[in-house]
């Protein structure tokens, strides 16, 4: 149950939404600055995936936690404590002197966002109903489009910019005059709003997934670069003892009607289980194209941030328009037919964007891009919409919240390890193609394709349980 006041209205409405642009659009930033930044801090191409990825995981790890903070002492409060800790985190970035201070700053950013995200959609859930409520969940909805081309726009022209001879610090230091605009006002136009009985927090579970996406993390990102030493290999070789703890963890909390991080019982769902499946070739392909995209386009096409940001526009309209009319598409559609309608209007975009790269190479410019990112980011809409309502088929009531929390961790895990692992491969493609960018990123984009169609494999084979009724509208 949940104790609720009045409605956000509009002014609150705006407010939440804005806090829910903040992490989106930083995301957008960060690849847009990212030659900026290897200029000023002579960062390598592993320490650039590290400043994305970082951000990531901690985003996971302390995602379902700050969803308990929130139900047990205020989602508004939360809410402002995560606004607070990512303007700071967001000056941090913008102060830092060392790639070491970015990176730490970095994942205190991911950590605040984490507060952030839970809040919002909880908010809209439990103080809107009917009407308003559908038109705040399709505007949450449709909210990625929006942020993601005022980042790239906004952060390639505030690099580029330069202004106060601030180049690529400009990009962090603007979260910190919105955050102090909704920390201003949410006290008064945001309604505060909690559960009624206490939520347990699974702190164990917590520290081993942190542990086990750092183990990751690491040797994937560092390994190439470091020829594989020991330590690292022993990093990789822990993650199996360590997801074992975790499972005897969880089947112990479990047993004793605890609450674990990530439920055994709905883990062995087919719907969880596909939803995770998603995750790990979706998710971590997207985040890795939009960091492989943006090394290319400055780092080997020699864009400037704004030109960079400006080839990232008809995709990210492409998806908001896709995104808003997904909801009526999915009431109407089978889901696996979305889902699979998604898969193929992606995977031609990327053949497209193929030949676009193959055609033109070092001379491909922003608007040679714009046909074939456009079919990706329309592609990507319908599956990102598909995403949690194929992961909640089979879920009952009483458990929508573990499963959502299950759900947007495996999400922003799989969001940050994706440019660490399948980065790693395309600097590799680099290497091994004479620093050749659009050659390396045409290898990155066949392997992302036999994903998607792995992908698409997984959802005929499922279709007869899929395609049983319309998915719920969440």
């Amino acid at each position: 149950m949940n104790s609720s006041t009045v409605s956000p209205g509009r002014a609150g409405l705006f407010l939440l939404l804005t806090g829910q642009m903040l992490p989106m659009i930083d995301t957008s930033i960060t690849n847009v600055a990212l030659d900026s930044i290897t200029a000023s801090l002579h960062a390598s191409a592993t320490q650039l995936e590290l400043i994305v990825a970082l951000y990531g995981v901690a985003f996971a790890v302390c995602l379902a936690m700050g969803s308990k903070l929130g139900d047990n002492y205020g989602r508004r409060r939360l809410f402002l404590w995560g606004v607070a800790l990512f303007g700071l985190a967001s000056l941090l970035c913008g102060v830092s002197q060392s790639i070491t201070q970015l990176l730490l700053a970095r994942t205190i950013q991911g950590a605040g966002a984490a507060l952030i995200v839970p809040q919002i959609l909880a908010t809209l859930h439990v103080t809107l109903k009917g009407p308003a409520h559908a038109r705040a969940i399709s505007l949450y909805g449709g909210i990625g489009g929006i942020a993601f081309i005022v980042g790239q726009m906004g952060g390639g022209w505030l690099v580029s910019a330069d202004i106060a001879g601030m180049g690529w610090r400009n990009a962090f230091f603007i979260n910190v005059p919105i955050c102090l605009l909704v920390l201003a006002f949410s006290q008064r136009y945001v309604p505060e709003t909690r559960r009624d009985e206490h939520a347990t927090i699974d702190w164990q579970g917590t520290f081993s997934l942190a542990l086990i996406l750092c183990c990751l993390l690491f040797p994937m990102a560092l390994g190439p670069e470091l020829h594989w030493p020991w330590s690292l290999r022993l990093l990789l070789v822990a993650v199996l003892p360590l997801l074992w703890w975790m499972r005897v963890s969880s089947l112990r909390k479990q047993a004793r009607n605890q609450h674990p991080l990530l439920p055994p019982r709905l883990l062995k769902l087919t719907s969880i289980r596909f939803g995770m499946a998603i995750a790990l070739l979706f998710f971590s392909a997207w985040s890795a194209f939009m960091f492989c995209m943006a090394l290319t386009m400055q780092s080997g096409l020699g864009m400037a941030p704004w030109q960079s940001g400006n080839s990232f526009v008809a995709l990210g309209v492409a998806y908001f328009v896709s995104a808003l009319y997904a909801p009526k598409l999915i009431a109407r559609y089978s889901i696996n037919r979305i889902l699979l309608t998604g898969l193929g209007i992606q995977i031609v975009g990327l053949a497209l964007l193929c030949i676009t790269l193959k055609m033109f190479g070092m001379q491909t410019s922003t608007l040679a891009l714009a046909p074939s990112t456009a079919l990706i980011g329309y592609g990507q809409a319908l599956i990102v919409n598909s995403f949690y309502r194929i992961g909640m088929r089979d879920i009952n009531a009483n458990d929508a919240g573990a499963a959502t929390a299950i759900l947007s961790t495996l999400q922003q895990a799989t969001l940050g390890l994706g440019p660490a692992i399948l980065g790693s491969l395309f600097l590799a493609f680099t290497h091994h193609n004479g620093g050749n960018y659009p050659q390396a990123l045409i290898g990155f984009l066949l392997v992302e394709m036999v994903m998607m169609l792995i992908l698409g494999a997984i959802t005929l084979w499922l279709r007869q349980r899929l395609s049983v009724s319309p998915a719920p509208v969440l």
